[in-house]
């Protein structure tokens, strides 16, 4: 399918906090994940008439290194930021992550912060309010979200690709 726009997204965050389940969820509608590491994936879409191509970047194994290569930056239109509400510590490095966004990214690109797992309540480290004062304080969007019950997962994604499209119209 050809394209009138195309969006480059990356998904970043510590090891572990579903940054692969989200995007299998998202492109595939699954639940289940592939037995090879993702690299990137596709999603086509059709907003206002005009097909837009996401080309999802997912980051698995290279965060390990608390420094995804600057090369995953080249182009990228939107960063999906997300952390564990069952994982304190991933959400106090958030910040780490904002500086090397700010380091690499391109001016302009969006930002969207992502609680994965809100599917395992019982295990909540890390409060909604605590998540939403986080992303208010840094300007972006904010959303929990579930890969394994696909709760929200869509609306994050749709979120910064309309954000991103209502951009592009401006230009």
């Amino acid at each position: 399918m050809s394209y009138d726009y195309l969006y480059k997204y990356l998904i970043l965050g510590d090891p572990g906090v579903g940054k692969t389940s989200l995007l299998i969820r998202f492109v595939d509608d699954s639940g289940s994940l592939p037995e090879i590491i993702v690299d990137y994936k596709t999603k086509d879409l059709v907003l206002e008439g005009k097909k837009v191509k996401l080309q999802i970047w997912d980051t698995a194994g290279q965060e390990r290194f608390k420094r995804v290569v600057s090369s995953y930056y080249r182009f990228v239109t939107g960063i999906l930021l997300v952390y564990d509400i069952t994982n304190l510590e991933s959400f106090q490095n958030l910040d780490s992550w904002l500086t090397q966004i700010e380091k690499y990214a391109q001016a302009g690109a969006l930002k969207i912060l992502i609680g994965s797992k809100n599917d395992l309540e019982k295990d909540r480290k890390v409060t909604f309010e605590q998540g939403k004062e986080f992303a208010d304080k840094n300007g972006m969007k904010f959303f929990e979200t579930s890969a394994k019950e696909s709760t929200n997962v869509k609306e994050s994604f749709l979120t910064i690709t309309e954000e991103n499209f209502q951009l592009s119209q401006k230009k």
